[in-house]
């Protein structure tokens, strides 16, 4: 884990791979919850006797949305901010995804940090994160995120 407890340190860990996380299973019941809570039921997410006869490994897929909403958990381990305040998550400057994430396959988070910049009074931490999915070369989603963490006193 990396402490960073000014914007100083964040900015030393440019460029610089900060975690990978454990593999998570991303199972049908965790994309039927995802589909509940979007109201997203493409049968290729849902509907597993057609994606059975009619998708390429006979499985259904995890929405991308489902791939990029975990990027926060899986990498919440990564950095230790100190003296913080508040973080939120600032948004996504770029998002793709190239390798669907079959039901039952696992996943994990890879980042590195791109920049680290002062904005309105706080560490503006922009990250490219990689969910890759085991046993795939090419990743599920690459997604440039935005934090922002406030510290005490700023």
């Amino acid at each position: 884990m990396h402490v960073i407890e000014s914007i100083e340190d964040a900015k030393a860990l440019e460029g610089t791979e900060v975690g990978l996380s454990d593999w998570v299973v991303i199972d049908q019941n965790r994309i039927d919850q995802f589909a509940e809570a979007t109201n997203d039921y493409q049968w290729i997410h849902v509907d597993t006797e057609r994606a059975e006869r009619e998708m390429p490994e006979g499985r259904t897929i995890a929405h991308g949305y489902l791939t990029l909403s975990l990027i926060p958990a899986l990498t919440g381990s990564f950095v230790d901010v100190k003296k913080l305040t508040r973080a939120i998550n600032f948004g996504v400057n770029k998002v793709r995804f190239y390798t669907p994430v079959p039901s039952g396959a696992r996943v994990r988070a890879r980042a590195t940090v791109l920049s680290a910049r002062r904005r309105a009074g706080a560490l503006m931490l922009t990250s490219e994160v990689r969910i890759e999915v085991e046993g795939e070369t090419k990743p599920a989603c690459v997604a440039e995120t935005l934090g922002m963490y406030f510290f005490e006193g700023a």
